[in-house]
């Protein structure tokens, strides 16, 4: 009994981390709609910065807590400058390119927290006066989680009172309902939401700061938190603090006993527990239906198919690409094939985001599925490739399939989300399923055959078969499916009024987005010889949705201009300096800045405004 009740308290003790950490990122998202992957790098910093102050003064009580509380204060300003300089000059950008602005934040701060700290974990001292453990039924129990356990609580109260006592939590109460409104009031959004960034930053920095005693400050903290974070205020429902707070409760629990109970699940048990509520509870457990869900992409100006020269564009880029072997080396080509399947997976997101509004975050699971699919093939049954290649996107367009079944029901980050976990549960399977997949170890030796072992034979076979995909990518976006889908994205209400099923266009739409992702994928493995369960992580979904954002969602060849940009910078920048996530966050915010539409989506614009009358 004694020991269950350890257990008990130890996820109670997380929970406390891990609803100040939510709590600021429900507050941001309610008020901002703001998608903050940076949120996690300010819980990293947080933890840094605490860090430092508390082994400079932390040997005293007072020392220890003002440190706590100063590096909190520092993360909230840096949080307040991030919305003052970068996010509040893209308010009139559509949503997401705040989301990929805050992605290139990420990338700054892993490179600067590296450069400052270093690449080692740092081991913090413990909090003075509270380095004992104290026996709760014959077990002991550290005494500093104790004190977390009643701080969650705490800060809980202190928020009730801020947003239900004081004028600024009112205005921000009622910006959460409803922004427009508000700022018709004469409420000046641009100081509300800078405080809120601020709020939101310091809560952050606050979970971060108290971790420094209990674990390892390491430069891998803010992707690990920033995830669990949004699974929280998924679950709890946007925008409720009361929904955080019990949903941290909740995966608290599960995490301290999931792995006595569901050891083989450890992994993805948080993640199925949320696919499980938002089937039951589309909104969370104390979430509200939004009257107006934000959609993945402003209407914009139609697609219009190209006339006269234009037309001929794609051809005229088929037959240049086709002809680089002559004039190319080995590595220039496989640089190439890489940008070529890249191009496929992104044109793939870009019919959910750009013709569908909608949002994946689990996308790498249809790329990975359709890798694994053509390598387990090859492996099993030694398939010869064209065999594999053909498996891939059917293996990758069923498991959409099943998937998308159930996303396509919920909207919003609510969809995001849900295709996050789905993507977790395949990374799992895959991850821990050693008898058949090879684990962590992966499927070796996954080669093409003789007559494809060429750099310039397998970079032909990918444009073509690439070219073929997105090509009919294409066709789908100008047929009636694709206006139909456009019609579902601009008002759902409207197009099931003329007799438009949008669900069911939106998963045809899901499964065949995942088809082409898993051809992609197939095309990868045998492009690398192998494959491996980070195939299917959360950082391949975002790099795919990064592609996407920096072309442009409001035009076709904008992920085949994100996915050649995004790739060509990574790789220069890898092979130039070791500060490449610096260089190549810098360059997403100077893109994001300069062109608020994407490459691509600027590029047409300034073509429209040269040949107008």
């Amino acid at each position: 009994m004694s020991f269950y009740l350890v257990q008990f308290l130890s996820g109670l003790a997380a929970a406390a981390t891990l609803f100040l950490v939510s709590s600021g990122l429900t507050i941001v998202f309610g008020v901002t709609r703001i998608v903050n992957f940076a949120h996690g790098s300010f819980y990293m910093l947080g933890a840094y910065i605490g860090w430092s102050l508390i082994e400079r003064w932390g040997s005293t009580p007072l020392g220890f807590w003002g440190g706590v509380a100063l590096a909190s204060l520092g993360v909230g300003l840096l949080g307040a400058l991030m919305e003052i300089g970068l996010l509040r000059r893209l308010y009139r950008s559509p949503e997401l390119f705040q989301l990929l602005a805050t992605f290139g934040v990420v990338l700054i701060v892993q490179d600067a927290t590296s450069y400052v700290w270093g690449a080692e974990d740092l081991l913090g001292r413990r909090a003075p006066g509270l380095k004992g453990s104290v026996d709760i039924l014959g077990q002991p129990f550290p005494l500093y989680d104790l004190v977390l356990i009643g701080l969650g609580p705490l800060v809980l109260g202190g928020l009730w009172l801020l947003f239900n006592r004081t004028r600024w939590g009112t205005l921000v109460r009622a910006a959460t309902q409803d922004r427009e409104m508000t700022s018709a009031l004469g409420v000046d959004p641009a100081r509300l939401f800078t405080g809120v960034l601020f709020l939101g930053s310091a809560l952050a920095g606050l979970g971060g700061a108290l971790q420094v005693p209990r674990e390892a400050v390491n430069l891998h903290m803010d992707m690990a938190i920033v995830v669990e974070a949004f699974v929280v205020v998924v679950v709890g429902g946007m925008g409720s603090l009361t929904g955080a707070f019990v949903a941290s409760l909740l995966i608290g629990q599960l995490q301290a006993f999931g792995i006595l109970v569901f050891p083989q699940i450890t992994l993805v048990l948080v993640f199925l527990f949320m696919a499980v509520v938002l089937v039951i509870r589309p909104y969370g457990l104390l979430g509200r239906a939004e009257e107006a869900p934000p959609t993945a992409a402003s209407p914009g100006p139609p697609l219009v198919a190209a006339t006269g020269w234009g037309r001929w564009a794609p051809a005229l880029l088929l037959a240049l690409l086709a002809a680089v072997p002559l004039v190319a080396g080995d590595y220039a080509l496989i640089v190439l094939t890489e940008v070529v399947i890249l191009a496929l997976m992104a044109g793939s997101l870009h019919l959910l985001i750009g013709l569908g509004g909608l949002v994946s975050f689990g996308h790498a699971a249809y790329f990975g599925l359709g890798a694994y699919g053509a390598a387990l093939l090859v492996k099993h049954l030694a398939a010869p490739m064209p065999l594999a290649l053909a498996a891939a996107p059917l293996l990758a367009g069923a498991g959409a399939l099943v998937a998308g079944w159930f996303c396509v029901r919920r909207s919003g980050l609510y969809f995001a989300m849900l295709t996050l976990a789905f993507a977790q549960i395949a990374w799992s399977v895959v991850f821990q399923w050693y008898g058949f997949t090879g684990g962590d170890n992966g499927i070796l030796g996954v080669w093409p055959p003789e007559w494809a072992a060429g750099k310039a034979a397998y970079y032909l076979l990918t444009l073509a078969l690439s070219g073929g995909a997105l090509f009919l990518l294409r066709r789908a976006a100008f047929s009636p499916f694709g206006y139909t889908l456009r019609a579902g994205r601009d008002s759902a209400l409207r197009a099931e009024a003329v007799g438009i099923d949008v669900r069911r266009h939106q998963w045809f739409a899901f499964a065949l987005a995942g088809s082409a992702a898993g051809l992609a994928g197939g095309l990868y493995a045998f492009a690398k010889g192998s494959v491996f369960p980070t195939l299917m992580a959360v950082p391949v979904s975002v790099d795919a949705l990064v592609m996407v954002l920096m072309g442009g969602i409001q035009t076709l060849s904008g992920p085949v201009v994100g996915a050649a940009l995004f790739h060509l910078l990574e790789t220069q920048a890898m092979s130039v300096t070791d500060w490449w996530r610096l260089v190549l966050g810098l360059v997403i915010v100077v893109l994001v800045l300069a062109f608020p539409k994407g490459v691509a989506g600027f590029a047409r614009d300034l073509w429209a405004r040269r040949v107008e009358p």
